[in-house]
């Protein structure tokens, strides 16, 4: 399995966008087209009766582990709780929580049926990867992603009980720490990520990061 593509052939220089960090407009979602553009630092964001969009804003999130910060009222819950966690279990059931789920700040969902499919595909292919948390046998929370290029992209999270997408996000970089990475990529800083260490960074260090992640990208098994 290829861990990125080595060469731009379908989008122009992710340099290249709208002020808005729009680069193209396309509803190719095939499996080979995203990872170009997850090589490429780049990503779909859909929006409502128009073509798929195709984003490398000029301001990028992240999450630098050495920066993450957990609250005291979470370790003390994470310390009581009973909550098991997995990875690429429910991979379906994750991606459609996620599209299903409330956001305050937006209207409907950017997650549509058209990418559901395409992240099920790319799942399929091996590059969008799931983390799932259980009480018992009810999934109460979870998060998806994307790993190409040696860099982890969080994409979505989801809860039905307070605290478990939170949970969810802890285990991820727990577990990304102990394959020797530093830091992910979440796109945008909300206000939850902002809380937890997330910062924005420029494209150009952005880019700069991802072509350095690429010389040491790892195959990276996810199983927990």
């Amino acid at each position: 399995m290829k861990l990125f593509e080595g060469h731009l052939r379908s989008f122009p220089d992710p340099r290249m966008t709208l002020d808005e960090g729009i680069l193209d407009i396309s509803d190719d979602l095939r499996v080979e087209r995203l990872l170009e553009a997850y090589s490429f630092g780049i990503f779909p964001w859909p929006h409502e009766d128009l073509p798929t969009l195709w984003y490398c804003p000029v301001e990028r999130g992240v999450l630098d582990f050495a920066s993450f910060k957990i609250p005291h009222s979470l370790q003390k819950f994470m310390r009581k709780c009973t909550w098991t966690v997995t990875m690429n279990q429910a991979f379906d059931r994750v991606l459609d929580e996620c599209a299903a789920a409330p956001r305050p700040e937006q209207k409907g969902t950017w997650i549509t049926e058209k990418l559901i499919d395409a992240y099920r595909d790319f799942h399929r292919a091996g590059y969008a990867h799931s983390v799932e948390v259980w009480d018992g046998e009810d999934l109460v929370g979870g998060l998806y992603g994307v790993y190409v290029g040696g860099v982890f992209c969080g994409e979505s999270m989801f809860f039905h009980k307070s605290n478990a997408s939170k949970f969810a996000l802890v285990k991820l970089i727990e577990f990304l720490r102990g394959k020797g990475f530093s830091w992910m990529d979440i796109q945008m800083v909300t206000p939850l990520m902002e809380m937890l260490g997330g910062k924005y960074i420029s494209r150009e260090q952005f880019l700069a990061r991802l072509e350095k992640a690429k010389r040491s990208a790892i195959e990276v098994e996810f199983k927990i």
